[in-house]
């Protein structure tokens, strides 16, 4: 779908709400009784991911929530002139796509150096790098996702196993061979792959993987990016939605009002698109010189909440 305009902190009501409940929580003291010694305790629930915050407030290259609504409808389609094809989409402001961690509200308020909480990665995170994977925080734990997060610029470094640092870490898995799986069809032809379980995406040609793997943005629940094999129908570098009048850098339109285009703000939120795979400026940019009018586009799996 055609993504555009920013909206600002859709979900902050919720967030307005979140910090009212913080305010008047009481601390609730355990009744009485002897607690069995052969009891084991049940691991801290998760903090869901909808109920995170960034962890850094918020600038003029990120506001709170870069949401992306989209046109339902293909746009229409036309041959832009020579004039309008040589303009360059505007840079992004610097910052627009640092790795902010979602974080618990208190985490964010108080700003701890090292989080106690179990995050909703917790087990996932765990695994990739090789700790005890019981899906509770730790002391240990917290120390080891703090180094990662630091090693990787992702901020705040509060250890807290956060949606942007597992995306990180399924980037970095992806970077060696993306298609090991061979989840991404194999053809003498390029194929585009979409990859909405990493929430990453490249092209190959046969074995050979000719962009990418880079990070990406699908579609939120109800509004998931389309599966299956589709063709590139239509380029628009400098393309806006007329519905949003926002910009859609290097569109590359795939299925319907679905394509890839590039996003003035973070890719990195809770909250999906609307249907477009959204892309950094930059890598953007070269699929646009990869990519053709077309080149088969193949979409599978499911971005985690839908």
């Amino acid at each position: 779908m055609i993504s555009g305009r920013i909206v600002r902190d859709r979900g902050g009501a919720a967030r307005g709400v979140a910090v009212g409940l913080v305010a008047v929580v009481s601390v609730l003291s355990l009744g009485a009784g002897s607690v069995a010694a052969d009891t084991v305790p049940e691991p801290p629930a998760a903090i869901p991911e909808s109920d995170l915050v960034p962890g850094v407030a918020p600038g003029p290259a990120q506001p709170w929530q870069i949401d992306t609504p989209d046109q339902a409808l293909p746009p229409k389609v036309y041959t832009p002139s020579a004039e309008e094809d040589a303009v360059e989409p505007k840079a992004a402001p610097p910052g627009t796509y640092d790795l902010i961690e979602y974080v618990p509200l208190s985490d964010a308020a108080s700003k701890v150096s090292c989080s106690k909480q179990t995050g909703p990665y917790q087990k996932q995170i765990e695994q990739w790098l090789k700790l005890k994977a019981d899906g509770r925080q730790s002391a240990s734990d917290c120390k080891a996702i703090q180094k990662f997060q630091t090693q990787h610029k992702i901020k705040p470094a509060i250890g807290f196993a956060g949606p942007v640092t597992w995306y990180q870490m399924m980037l970095l898995s992806a970077k060696k061979n993306p298609n090991a799986k061979k989840n991404c069809p194999v053809k003498s032809y390029k194929v585009a792959c979409v990859d909405l379980n990493r929430q990453v995406t490249w092209v190959q040609k046969g074995d050979k993987v000719v962009f990418g793997p880079v990070p990406m943005r699908s579609g939120r629940k109800g509004y998931a990016t389309r599966a299956g094999w589709h063709s590139v129908y239509w380029r628009h570098k400098n393309h806006w939605s007329t519905l949003y009048n926002s910009p859609m850098p290097y569109a590359q339109f795939f299925d319907g009002g679905q394509a890839f285009h590039a996003v003035y703000g973070s890719i990195y939120t809770t909250v999906g698109s609307w249907g477009c795979v959204n892309l950094k400026l930059g890598d953007a940019k070269k699929l646009w010189d990869v990519l053709k009018k077309g080149d088969k586009v193949y979409v599978w799996g499911h971005r985690t909440g839908t």
